[in-house]
């Protein structure tokens, strides 16, 4: 390889979400900001929802002439 053009790997680089989780992992940065962490991802703390925006099933039913 050669010598002088990688950045440094710093094992210690901070993560800093929005909703004030820090934890430590490795990059060539050494601060990272990022918005949604396993903390407070709905798909990890489980509170996803699916929202049926406009009616969007009931359309789908009336096109179809489905009943429920």
């Amino acid at each position: 390889m050669r010598e002088g053009i990688h950045p440094n790997y710093n094992n210690e680089a901070v993560v800093k979400c929005a909703c004030g989780n820090n934890f430590t992992t490795g990059s060539v940065k050494d601060e990272l900001k990022v918005e949604v962490c396993s903390k407070c991802h709905p798909f990890y703390t489980g509170k996803h929802k699916v929202l049926d925006t406009g009616g969007r099933i009931e359309k789908f039913m009336k096109k179809y002439n489905l009943s429920e």
